[in-house]
């Protein structure tokens, strides 16, 4: 296997969304899609709403407006690349990545692409710290070169890591069938064999790489259940089992699915059979110890990018519900029955926010890789924030915006000429609002919250990143409990309780992680963007 010379951009760095599309027809991957073979996913009706949302990653980064979040210039290049696959130098660019991933996601609902961002971010850690462990540079300098050779042809990267793990209770080498986990089956003098399944591989058909990632910590007899790598989507014994993404084709001309027949996301079982990887994109195979490493500081990243796309999602139906509310005659600003609720969704959505822009500032170096890791605590209790209120934000969505947003006749009855006329007089509400405006509305609420995509989304949210209980075991893991059982003895003036052994942790102050503060001389914490791009201007 050779790396792929062709690029998605014509020239330069950064691509654009109709490069980006014109570059998956240059690979041919295995990809069944409602049990029949895709021969072009660039052309796949069933695949546009997912390529669709990708190729905004790609615009944006080109807007001028919008470029100062969507790029970044990485200090060891010197040249401009799409944030989403950058690593973090500050805790600036967490910031700035936070409020990239929420403007694409106002925009796509789900952007999708910020999962390589998270993913790269964490290889090169756990690059470093076996490189620390072993004493050598081989690892960073193999990372350090598959990153350039990404970033220098701006791909899109599916991350392979959660297998399908078979019986729950037993670990990875006491699986009666092996393949419900990626392994390794072979090693050669030129690289690896590996064999096994994904279950969950977000955007799988329209990616140029996987990188494959371990999905749990392993002991040393699951060496061979310990791989990191990457592979071109069209290798060789790579099969995509997906689902279509969005709504696509889904009543089209008359107006139904009117968000997500244009952005969605697919998502895939990949089968791998006897797949050749080549060392020089081996970032470990075997280093069992530490794997656990990776999976942490992959999800501390995913989580904290979770946070941004669902805080997206929420600008989507705070948006919807004050239109849903003007539509129906009411001022939410004079009658508290709707007031009240708006105010509930904007507390969820700025709330769970609030804790990504606390891990951005709290965000610490790591102390292998010297990349910025967002801070554990706040990154993993906004994620749990978000999962947990998400069916909160969607019934809040229908709160204010009434029963009609089920229980409007089909689009079809717009274009009845026995009865539309008397269903646009009916049917209106506010006078200001005709009819069809009204309607469009409701029918994005119902797309959004109380569809197929509704529930997808729901979904992806709970478990997205990893379930809740996972979330409240790295809270309770990280978090300074023993510093607050101190604080409370002195000042009772007791040590009944003292303990040598409780983790004591220096308290966090307002503004200060650290002697030098949050922002040290010359670090931009966020780039400003022109007004009205997004949240930042």
């Amino acid at each position: 296997m050779t790396h792929r010379q062709t690029t998605p951009a014509s020239s330069g760095t950064l691509s654009s969304g109709a490069e980006y599309r014109d570059s998956l027809r240059r690979y041919r991957p295995r990809v069944y899609v409602d049990g029949v073979l895709i021969e072009s996913v660039a052309d796949a009706r069933e695949l546009q709403p997912g390529i669709n949302a990708l190729a905004v990653s790609y615009d944006f980064a080109l807007d001028p407006a919008k470029a100062p979040l969507m790029t970044a210039v990485p200090s060891s290049r010197g040249r401009t690349v799409n944030r989403m696959l950058h690593i973090n130098e500050s805790a600036g660019d967490l910031l700035n990545k936070l409020e990239a991933v929420r403007l694409l996601c106002q925009e796509t609902g789900c952007a999708q692409r910020y999962l390589a961002h998270d993913a790269l971010n964490a290889i090169q850690q756990v690059s470093a710290r076996i490189d620390d462990a072993h004493g050598s540079r081989e690892h960073r300098a193999r990372f350090a070169a598959y990153l350039e050779w990404v970033q220098e042809r701006d791909l899109a990267l599916g991350i392979a890591m959660t297998d399908a793990k078979g019986d729950r209770s037993r670990r990875p080498q006491q699986q009666a069938n092996p393949d419900t986990y990626v392994h390794v089956v072979e090693r050669t003098a030129s690289g690896i064999v590996i064999s096994g399944t994904k279950a969950i591989v977000t955007g799988a058909p329209y990616m140029h790489e996987l990188l494959v990632m371990p999905s749990r910590n392993m002991g040393p007899a699951d060496a061979n259940f310990a791989v990191c790598c990457a592979l071109p989507i069209d290798a060789p014994g790579v099969t995509i089992v997906a689902r279509p993404a969005g709504r696509p084709g889904e009543k089209v001309e008359h107006g139904a699915a009117l968000f997500s027949r244009r952005y969605g996301q697919s998502t895939a079982v990949v089968v791998f059979d006897r797949v050749f990887v080549p060392w020089e994109r081996v970032f470990f195979a075997g280093e069992w110890e530490h794997s656990a490493s990776l999976t942490y500081d992959y999800a501390t990243h995913h989580r904290h990018s979770c946070i941004a796309a669902r805080a997206g999602f929420g600008d989507l139906l705070i948006g919807a519900g004050a239109l849903m509310c003007e539509a129906n005659g009411f001022d939410p600003g004079r009658k508290a029955s709707l007031r009240e609720p708006m105010v509930e969704l904007i507390k969820i959505t700025e709330g769970f926010f609030a804790c990504g822009v606390a891990a951005s500032v709290y965000g610490q170096p790591d102390e292998h890789s010297g990349s910025f890791m967002p801070e554990p605590v706040f990154a993993n209790i906004g994620k749990l924030l978000l999962a947990t209120q998400i069916y909160d934000m969607h019934r809040l969505a229908h709160e204010v915006s009434g029963g009609l947003i089920v229980a409007l006749p089909g689009p079809d009855e717009d274009h009845n000429p026995a009865t539309a006329a008397t269903l646009a007089e009916v049917l209106r509400a506010n006078p200001d609002v005709p009819y069809d405006k009204r309607i469009e509305v409701a029918r994005f609420i119902e797309d959004l919250t109380a569809s197929y995509q509704g529930g997808w989304y729901s979904v992806i949210s709970l478990h997205g990143g990893g379930s809740p209980a996972a979330m409240k075991q790295e809270i309770w893991r990280n978090y300074p409990l023993g510093s607050k059982v101190e604080l409370v003895e002195r000042l009772l003036d007791r040590g009944v309780l003292h303990d040598d052994k409780r983790p004591i942790t220096r308290q966090r102050q307002p503004g200060r992680c650290c002697d030098a503060g949050c922002s040290p001389p010359g670090q931009a914490i966020m780039v400003p963007l022109s007004s009205g791009a997004g949240k930042t201007s």
